[in-house]
């Protein structure tokens, strides 16, 4: 259950921190100096020459306190409105989006910019609105509240790269959010041209090769891009960018942001609109009190978020959320741990090894990962029964896995049988949000 908040400028916030590598690529090149007086909007890094990046903005205005070559931190002066430094006047949607410092929201951050420079002949545009991560709920809000501005930078979108269809993925249970917008549709005049896609609620649907799959049937090479069939996967809240960096010139200086956990008189999930990209995550906390000893704090989703320290924990255009977790459970005794592409990294496993106390014994990597890194076939797995075998032979009482549903489904197909254990990378998250634990889960 979500509820939405809109998020008012004037938090109490004071220190702002912006990483300048909150996008694929370089870090950005610091174009202020300390001491140095800046407006909400203003630019404050630029992409290093030649490098692969995107423009930095200040989301407050204020003085610039430090700067170093990871961020640059600005203290607000205490005048903030809801008025920005609009981007220069841009000939195309490419330029506006470069200027506007656009980059992927639902956690990647590709440079979209550079997305916009496929051309693709009678393609499709792909809107993706799937939020597979449990708990994470800000673009279906969006959706639901009024899904005007993806629309309408789907048709921006579409119109800079050639395509000619736009499909939105959307899961089938938010059903909601299907029925608005198809209404917007119809109510733009876009029926001819887009089009909604629904698909299951299981991990990992929003990887954009998956949700590709579940719209034309076909895989995409883990080496090839969504170029190579013909289309391009956009976010929902990068759409919505696109549209303010056309129609009002504005930058990247806002993010939507979930708070996921069990707290004093709150929903499981709560919905912040337009926090100012910078803010302290600590802060953003404030008035959110856990009805539970703190586990974790995660930022970004269940799968592949990564457990941070609150202390020192600032939004960037990337993060999508924070969880607040309950402790983890202990095991005092050999674990094994198996690795998949589509969820927590082997670094991310020993952490939560250690914070049960296990002992790790052995590391193996789901058959299915490429040479790149990535999933062949993310949500369609051909089987677990050797590593699981693999692990067992190295001393494993228990697994602690991280893998999409159809992995975790062949898991307990050969763990059981074999007296291991299985711990899902994500079940303390699962339990403190009460929802189903991924064990055996249907997918078709």
């Amino acid at each position: 259950m979500c509820r939405l908040v809109k998020v008012d400028i004037n938090v109490e916030v004071i220190v702002y921190k912006f990483h300048l590598k909150m996008h694929v690529g370089s870090p950005s090149v610091p174009t202020i100096k300390p001491k140095q007086e800046v407006l909400r909007g203003q630019c404050i890094a630029e992409p290093e020459t030649g490098k692969l990046g995107a423009r930095i903005h200040s989301s407050v205005s204020g003085v610039v306190d430090s700067v170093t070559n990871e961020f640059i931190v600005i203290s607000e002066n205490g005048n903030q409105s809801t008025d920005f430094e609009k981007i220069k006047k841009c000939k195309s949607v490419k330029e506006s989006v470069y200027e506007a410092g656009v980059v992927g929201a639902g956690g990647a951050g590709f440079p979209t910019h550079v997305k916009l420079g496929a051309v693709l002949k009678e393609g499709y545009l792909i809107a993706n609105g799937v939020e597979c991560e449990p708990g994470l709920e800000h673009n279906i809000e969006r959706l639901e509240q009024d899904p005007t501005e993806t629309l309408k930078g789907i048709k921006y979108a579409m119109d800079a790269v050639g395509a000619t269809k736009g499909i939105i993925g959307i899961k089938e249970k938010h059903g909601k959010a299907v029925d608005i917008v198809n209404q917007y549709i119809s109510k733009l005049n876009f029926s001819e041209i887009m089009k909604v896609h629904t698909v299951k609620d299981i991990y990992p649907m929003g990887e954009e090769r998956a949700l590709i799959h579940s719209i034309f049937g076909k895989w995409i090479d883990p080496t090839n891009l969504p170029s190579s069939l013909n289309c391009l996967v956009l976010n929902v809240e990068t759409l919505v960018n696109i549209t303010k960096a056309v129609e009002i010139g504005k930058p990247v200086i806002d993010k939507d942001f979930t708070i996921v956990g069990d707290f004093l008189d709150k929903n499981y999930s709560t919905v912040l609109l337009d926090v100012p990209i910078g803010s302290s995550i600590k802060t953003v906390l404030t008035g959110f009190k856990p009805v539970y000893e703190i586990g974790e704090y995660i930022v970004g989703g269940p799968h592949t978020g990564v457990s941070s320290n609150i202390e020192d924990a600032y939004i960037t255009k990337m993060s999508g959320g924070v969880i607040v977790t309950i402790p983890l459970p202990e095991y005092k005794g050999p674990v094994g741990l198996l690795v998949c592409a589509c969820g927590a990294n082997e670094e991310r496993l020993r952490d939560i090894a250690s914070k049960m106390h296990a002992e790790v014994k052995g590391v193996a990597f789901c058959k299915n990962i490429a040479e790149n890194g990535k999933c062949q076939t993310p949500g369609t797995c051909p089987g677990q029964a050797q590593v699981i075998m693999k692990l067992k032979s190295e001393g494993a009482k228990r697994v602690i896995i991280a893998n999409c549903h159809d992995c975790s489904n062949t898991v307990m197909c050969s763990a059981p049988k074999l007296g291991i254990g299985v711990y899902h990378s994500t079940d303390h998250v699962m339990r403190t949000i009460d929802q189903t634990l991924i064990r055996r889960m249907p997918i078709d």
